[in-house]
């Protein structure tokens, strides 16, 4: 049928787009599924790209380190080290979670565990990888993409700084039905890393690429009957991979998670049970961007976790419906301002690649950032070396940008070093006390 009718200033591609090809059009392409990195990417009047950091004139911790040294002080003077989570670290950087995605592969995600443990930050192992590849190959052969991420990890750990590193395994609902923490916690191939304190469980509540849903992911349809009683799946896209026969086996299914559900309590409780039946492990929460953020990280501090993680809305190499990626969730900057941590430690991810993204969220109260997407990048372009190299070319910018505000230790980075682009200060927040929703900076210059 030929076309009749054209709109001027309506989107009448996007429109045809979904008169086409029905639910299917509410997700990114899946031709690029397997192979592309999806997430919000660029969030439009972004605060964090607009603050500037601003050195001081005067400079007493200058002075200080001078005297210190018994000479001038340079950026190469200027220590990374920190404790993230429980863990100690040399820089303030750990690999954020990526689970079940088809992306990472086994081979890439091991390459990632294998350099992260090589430089001794932390990395998180993320959720769905059990329910959907089982814990251990069939018949024992081999293990899993979990182990084979724990085990690496654990190899290459051992030649990192003394005290540095630790492998942080995720747990989702469908994670909870198989019960991955009490596997992970009983298997003599992790001992290595019980015996180091190098072991922490988080409980993930939430994630930045789709705030208050479950994963998602794309199967073919051989695949997804075969996890039909662990996830909802649907048949919605209409056509098979490649354009062949759509009612084949390779025809791409939907695959939903459950998102979980969380009160206050109920996050009390999970934290203490973990803190009961797994004691020699670190607890850590992660949380999506939601407008409570500050209420449920301080739940989970105040519940005795070592660490809560947050994905502003641009974080996530996870596969979402496109309404999310650009209008659910507040953008990290949002977030960092509206969390008060104090002496807690907050770790964040959103489109972290480079050192000045990371100083500026350290400013704001966080104790390390995490590298998602660019981890992945880097050691897809180099599987030896290329997230060393990263890594490396951001602990150098950091050191430099520390040195330049006359400062030698990265904990002492504040708010003060931060020019935002309202001109306003950083507040800590009243509304965590009497439970009032934030208002967003974009609204408003400042909080309370």
């Amino acid at each position: 049928m030929t076309s009749r009718l054209t709109a001027v200033g309506f989107p009448e591609d996007r429109v045809r787009e979904r008169a086409r090809t029905g639910a299917a059009a509410v997700f990114p392409l899946t031709s690029g599924y397997g192979t592309t990195l999806w997430g919000a990417g660029h969030v439009t009047g972004d605060l964090l790209d607009a603050a500037r950091l601003v050195p001081p004139v005067f400079m007493p911790q200058r002075l200080e380190k001078l005297i210190e040294l018994g000479r001038e002080p340079h950026h190469d003077d200027v220590d990374l080290g920190c404790t993230l989570g429980g863990f100690g670290s040399p820089l303030p950087l750990y690999v954020s979670a990526f689970g079940s995605t088809r992306a990472t592969g086994e081979e890439l995600g091991e390459a990632v565990a294998r350099q992260a443990g090589r430089l001794g930050i932390p990395l998180v192992i993320g959720e769905n990888i059990v329910p959907v590849n089982g814990y251990r190959h069939a018949a024992g052969s081999g293990s899993s993409p979990l182990l084979g991420r724990i085990r690496a990890y654990a190899e290459a750990v051992e030649d990192a700084p003394e005290g540095c590193g630790g492998a942080v395994v995720q747990q989702s609902t469908e994670d909870a039905d198989s019960e991955v923490w009490n596997l992970v916690y009983s298997d003599p191939a992790v001992q290595p890393l019980h015996a180091a304190g190098r072991l922490a469980f988080e409980l993930k509540v939430g994630q930045g690429a789709k705030p208050g849903l479950g994963g998602m992911t794309v199967l073919p349809l051989g695949e997804a009957e075969a996890l039909a009683e662990q996830y909802r799946t649907a048949d919605i896209f209409g056509q098979a991979a490649g354009g062949s026969d759509p009612t084949g086996a390779d025809r791409q299914v939907l695959r939903t998670g459950s998102p979980g559900t969380f009160t206050e309590e109920i996050l009390r409780h999970q934290v203490r049970l973990m803190r009961n039946n797994f004691p020699r492990a670190r607890v850590w929460v992660k949380l999506h961007p939601g407008r409570d953020v500050a209420l449920a990280a301080a739940t989970a501090w105040q519940a005795g976790a070592d660490a809560v993680t947050i994905d502003g809305a641009e974080g996530g190499t996870g596969w979402a419906p496109l309404s999310f990626l650009d209008h659910v969730g507040l953008p990290l900057a949002d977030c960092l301002r509206a969390v008060d941590a104090g002496e807690h430690c907050l770790l964040v991810t959103g489109r972290i690649w480079e050192g000045v993204r990371a100083l500026k969220t350290l400013a704001l109260g966080a104790r390390g950032v995490g590298l998602g997407r660019a981890a992945l990048l880097a050691a897809d372009e180099d599987r030896e070396a290329g997230l060393l190299r990263l890594v490396e070319s951001i602990a150098l910018e950091l050191r430099l940008l520390i040195s330049a505000l006359g400062k030698y230790r990265v904990d002492a980075v504040d708010a003060a070093d931060l020019l935002l682009p309202d001109g306003s200060p950083h507040h800590p927040p009243q509304y965590v006390r009497d439970r009032r929703p934030p208002r967003s900076p974009l609204q408003s210059g400042s909080y309370g």
